[in-house]
């Protein structure tokens, strides 16, 4: 497994943490002090603010879970991959696909997301 693929693999562990406080220290080991995170719903900085965003999709969206899509891609202190958001065992209907660029210290320091899929508002 490349150090991008764990890198991800940690970035949907984060997602998937549903646990505050076990959240909070991941987003921290993983994430840069001053992280920004822009994708079509928000654009948040810093480590807390990574955290209620992604608290707040948790709370919007109970049960679901985040799932890698395809391979990760990665050069040059960025990676991009494709994701899936649902409900185990059912068809997601969210998905999309994020770039992180990676600071020295190997955490990232910015993640740029899109959407490709998501439900109807209604």
């Amino acid at each position: 497994m490349s150090e991008y693929e764990k890198l991800v693999e940690r970035y949907i562990e984060v997602w998937n943490e549903t646990d505050p406080a076990a959240r909070r220290a991941a987003i921290d080991a993983l994430f840069t002090e001053d992280v920004t995170f822009v994708d079509p719903m928000s654009a948040v900085r810093g480590q807390a603010e990574v955290d209620w965003m992604i608290g707040g999709v948790q709370a919007q969206f109970p049960g679901f879970v985040i799932s890698r899509l395809g391979a990760v891609d990665g050069h040059h202190d960025q990676a991009r991959f494709g994701w899936e958001m649902g409900l185990p065992g059912q068809d997601a209907p969210v998905a999309g696909f994020d770039v992180v660029t990676v600071a020295d210290d190997g955490r990232v320091n910015q993640v740029l997301g899109f959407l490709d899929r998501v439900p109807p508002q209604g």
